[in-house]
């Protein structure tokens, strides 16, 4: 099995939309050493894939039934499911071993993300809420980094700022997927997928999304007024002027979103 393959399996470039946001959870708690930030990386990188790994397992005979995704390893049987739960297991691993190394609460509180992403594949066949639960898989980013490195959950200590961007991280997840979820409508309503944009149509949907911009991007404000306004102005000027290309600038701007608000909270 080559690493390339893993990579794609995984959808590694995912992970970047979930990293800038555990670092800023990590250095709104103070500051990390070296350590820390190597261990909060292993059991982020963990989590990113077991919750990728679990999503392809668990929704192989839908992949496989819409035209776009029939491509992929489990559906189009590049990849063993065996192969499959293997990789889980050693993302698993990661993600546990990770939390292990950096103090005990983490270790307690991780079985949290995993039952959080057995159910979103499994949410999506029953209510199109599905979408802010996955934006709430990666909100746990920021917070786990936070008791990863104060190791507590103590309300004085996460109150307000870490919920407000936690919050913010679901309500922007929750946007960008209604985006990415338009591309399925017509398989959606097929296999009985029960996403927004099936049941609502695009114009709700767009209108959601726009709506969901001043939420998170004043919950980001909380990290940087500056990247968050930045940030604004790339997902709006997507929303209005993207046309054909909509779906890989939606991409962009999103990942580009933790990234700005990271970079401008350290040189601020």
């Amino acid at each position: 099995m080559e690493l390339k393959q893993i990579a794609s399996f995984v959808k590694i470039e995912h992970t970047l939309f979930s990293l800038p946001f555990v670092f800023i959870g990590a250095l709104m708690a103070g500051e990390p050493t070296n350590s820390e930030f190597f261990w909060i990386l292993i059991a982020a990188i963990g989590a990113r894939g077991l919750a990728m790994g679990l999503n392809r397992i668990i929704d192989r005979d839908i992949d496989a039934e819409n035209p776009r995704t029939a491509n992929r390893h489990l559906a189009s049987g590049s990849m063993s499911i065996q192969t499959a739960w293997i990789l889980c297991g050693i993302f698993l691993i990661m993600l546990v071993g990770g939390a292990a190394m950096l103090n005990p609460l983490c270790l307690y509180l991780s079985p949290i993300p995993v039952v959080a992403f057995v159910v979103y594949p499994y949410l999506k066949r029953f209510t199109w809420m599905c979408h802010w639960w996955l934006g709430g898989c990666l909100a746990l980013a920021p917070a786990g980094a936070w008791v990863a490195i104060t190791g507590e959950i103590s309300s004085n200590s996460w109150y307000p700022d870490l919920l407000i961007v936690s919050l913010g991280v679901m309500i922007w997840i929750a946007a960008f997927d209604l985006g990415y979820a338009q591309m399925d409508i017509e398989s959606d309503k097929k296999t009985g997928v029960k996403s927004f944009p099936a049941r609502f149509q695009p114009p709700t949907t767009m209108a959601v999304m726009l709506l969901s911009v001043p939420i998170w991007a004043a919950a980001f404000s909380v990290v940087s007024p500056i990247g968050s306004l930045v940030s604004v102005i790339l997902v709006v000027s997507v929303l209005v002027a993207a046309g054909s290309q909509f779906q890989n600038w939606w991409f962009r701007a999103h990942v580009s979103t933790g990234w700005i608000l990271l970079a401008v909270m350290q040189l601020s």
